[in-house]
């Protein structure tokens, strides 16, 4: 027989034993276990990002930004100013690669938006040129041709390559490396005569004297060029490189052993 400190009863035998396991509190329920990482997290974890806020590359966002200045002042007959500014132009596009390479400032994101500034720089003066009738349509459809072919190409590789999720977000954040540009040899010869071009073309209203025939001569050789720089790009197995395919592909092996692990 056993006294109850708080009740009046006595408590004996099987009874104390039921009292015994009836006022003994309850073991706390388990906790849930920990719930895999979704894949698309875990790949965006490993997503590499790099700093996108270096010199070289605010030099270059700058000749974007000046492109369409340049167009407006080649419309508008300021060809001085025009000349000015796109001579500014090149130098920085000499001037940032020097540095990136001094310092070891190369980025992914750069090798996208260097040949992207020159493009746009390249396009609006061509189309403003030829609006102006400064140089032969013919020969702007021929640039502005290959500038779109490799543009769409751009974009197509842009999409393959960014690292899930594919957002339209994460489309435009230039931190998110997913594919690197190499420019073909010809496509550098190509890109250094169209800016002779369209350097001189502009300056044209300036110089005195009769040039018309090495200028047009110079448009021919553009011309060439520019085809077969277009062609280079298809025809180059490592113009573009796409990045960590090789880690995001193991990721997904990795993540489909453990599912198999799960259901066994």
């Amino acid at each position: 027989m056993v006294a109850c400190s708080f009740c009046d009863d006595e408590l004996e035998g099987e009874d104390f034993v039921t009292w015994i396991m009836v006022t003994e509190p309850s073991p706390p329920p388990p906790a849930p276990a920990p719930k895999k990482k979704p894949l698309l997290n875990a790949l965006k974890a490993i997503t590499p990002h790099e700093n996108i806020y270096t010199i070289p590359n605010i030099l270059t966002f700058s000749r974007l930004i000046a492109a369409p200045v340049v167009g407006y002042l080649v419309l508008h007959d300021q060809h001085a100013w025009a000349t000015a500014l796109f001579a500014y132009a090149g130098i920085t596009d000499l001037v940032d690669g020097w540095i990136a390479r001094k310092w070891n400032l190369q980025t992914v994101v750069g090798t996208v938006i260097d040949p992207m500034a020159d493009k746009m720089l390249m396009t609006i003066l061509t189309v403003c040129l030829a609006v102006k009738g400064a140089l032969p349509v013919w020969l702007a459809s021929i640039i502005l041709g290959r500038d779109i072919g490799l543009a769409i190409t751009a974009i197509y590789y842009r999409w393959i390559s960014l690292p899930p999720p594919k957002t339209f977000t994460r489309y435009w954040d230039f931190s998110l490396p997913s594919a690197e540009v190499h420019p073909t040899t010809i496509s550098k010869y190509n890109t250094a005569l169209q800016l002779a071009l369209i350097g001189a073309t502009t300056a044209m209203p300036l110089v005195s004297w009769d040039v018309s025939l090495g200028m047009t001569g110079l448009q021919y050789l553009v011309a060439t060029t520019t085809i077969w720089s277009g062609a280079s790009y298809i025809y180059t197995k490592d113009a573009v490189k796409i990045l960590n395919q090789d880690i995001f592909q193991a990721k997904e092996k990795e993540n489909e052993i453990e599912i198999k692990k799960q259901k066994k």
